[in-house]
């Protein structure tokens, strides 16, 4: 199904004076030939080619026109006819307030309750706008008492899909959050902390990150550096301050979502329209909102001042933004080589740690093992120097028996000595005795042979025995009474 009508715009409406303009799309009044209404046209600039870095390419252009065509809602821009353009509605929201005089907190708080209608109508559909800012909140009839609003605008919007990593670098710097200005995941908390901001700047004429160039709103916005000026927020209630703080939260976790905005005491409440009922009229004036801050601001904007506002030099921008889907194939492959790599890392080090357990209990066992040879060796070292003490003490005790018994020796070679003398002195008397003749008193037996059995009989036991002193003096006594005798 063809999404663009093939034909001339001019052909079917009046187009009119410009409303607004950007780098990408100029937006001019129209008004269609054949029933009379008025619209606003949005022409956009689409690219010529993948090497030109400005228009939009047909395939963002698509992606919107078919979002929108998904969307009906009262506070969302109603896509009517699409010619190769895409159209919208006519009156901005800022400019409508700049013009009044003043502006209650209870009027603002329609107003944004009104945006966030809008927004929880996409977030409900997975759906992120991802560039809602005052440029893009447009009024369907100024001329009533209260405006309905329309979202308009859905060149960034993008459908979030549940397991999907969105990343991207898009919006208008003064209304990103944080996590696009990292180049994080993104999701449909970024268009949470828009709403907060187009908030604070409603509320007080003022932006809270933007800076004197396009770097420094980037690097308020990532530190978060805001505050709320006493000078801005002097009338401002503590609980619209408290809402703006809950939406401007860096952590995404933190931050207000959709709904929780929605049912907050400061949408929700009636408190401020009762207490301007109430007042009296100078206390009422102290509670209203000075607009000419605001707009001063619209006029910025109108002009174009500030640089970093609406991305002067997004074509450099663009080129990035180029350079980065063509290396997505290229981050792909590399983090599917970092997924393999890091498997072999995980088994690597499911190795080595098994390798270390294993090394630490053997390395354990071997230290217990060494702990034990080196008790052994200090016992065996222990038993040699005993051993070596009782061989030293067994070699003295050796030498002493050594010289006893050459002492013993030497008395007993004497005493054999004397002893051999001794018989032979026997022998001698004997013979003597046998040539006399006698028989002395034994008268059954000789005294020869009596005597040569004793004697025979002593040197018996006399040669058996040691030469101990016990033996030598019953030697010496036996000669002593042989002498008797002789």
């Amino acid at each position: 199904m063809e999404l663009f009508k093939q034909q001339d715009v001019e052909d079917f409406y009046e187009v009119g004076e410009e409303l607004g303009s950007g780098q990408f799309a100029i937006v001019k009044q129209c008004r269609e030939r054949s029933s009379g209404l008025d619209y606003a046209a949005k022409f956009i600039k689409k690219r010529q080619s993948l090497a030109s870095s400005r228009g939009v390419r047909r395939e963002d252009i698509e992606r919107e026109v078919t979002i929108l065509q998904q969307v009906q809602h009262p506070n969302i821009v109603t896509l009517h006819d699409v010619y190769e353009n895409l159209a919208g509605q006519r009156h901005r929201l800022f400019d409508f307030l700049a013009q009044k005089e003043s502006l209650t907190e209870e009027e603002a708080t329609q107003f944004i309750q009104q945006i966030l209608e809008g927004v929880n109508y996409l977030h409900t559909r997975k759906i992120g706008h991802f560039d809602l800012k005052p440029e893009n909140i447009m009024l369907l009839d100024k001329n009533v008492a209260l405006p309905r609003i329309k979202l308009i605008d859905f060149g960034l919007a993008h459908t979030i899909e549940a397991g999907v990593e969105f990343k991207n670098i898009l919006g208008t710097p003064e209304f990103v959050a944080p996590e696009i200005v990292n180049y994080e995941p993104l999701g449909l908390e970024a268009d949470m902390w828009s709403v907060g901001v187009i908030t604070y700047i409603l509320l007080s004429g003022a932006s809270p990150f933007l800076g004197e160039t396009k770097q420094d709103t980037l690097g308020n916005i990532s530190a978060v550096n805001y505050e709320f000026d006493e000078e801005f927020f002097g009338h401002t209630s503590d609980l619209a301050k408290k809402f703006i703080s809950q939406l401007l939260e860096k952590d995404k976790r933190k931050r207000l979502t959709i709904q929780d905005a929605l049912n907050h005491p400061w949408i929700k409440s009636n408190e401020l329209k009762e207490e301007n009922k109430t007042q009296e009229p100078k206390k009422r004036e102290r509670r209203q909102l000075k607009t000419k801050r605001l707009r001063e601001y619209t006029i910025k904007c109108h002009s174009s001042m500030p640089p970093n506002n609406t991305y002067v030099n997004f074509e450099r921008f663009a080129q990035v933004v180029e350079d980065i889907d063509q290396m997505e194939g290229s981050f792909v492959s590399l983090a599917a080589a970092h997924d393999s790599l890091q498997e072999d890392i995980d088994a690597l080090v499911s190795i080595y740690n098994e390798k270390e357990a294993w090394y630490k209990e053997e390395s354990e066992a071997v230290r217990h093992e060494l702990s034990q040879i080196r008790y052994e060796f200090r016992k065996v070292e222990a038993s040699k120097r005993s051993l070596q003490d009782d061989m030293q003490t067994f070699s003295c005790g050796l030498a002493a028996v050594s010289e006893r018994f050459q002492e013993r020796q030497g008395h007993f070679d004497a005493l054999q000595l004397e002893l051999s003398n001794e018989l032979k002195w026997v022998q001698e008397a004997v013979g003597s005795l046998q040539a006399n003749g006698g028989g002395g008193g034994y008268p059954s037996c000789s005294f020869t042979t009596v005597f040569n059995n004793d004697v025979n009989e002593a040197l018996k036991e006399l040669l058996s025995r040691s030469c101990g002193g016990e033996l030598l003096s019953g030697i010496n006594l036996d000669l002593t009474e042989t002498g008797q005798q002789r």
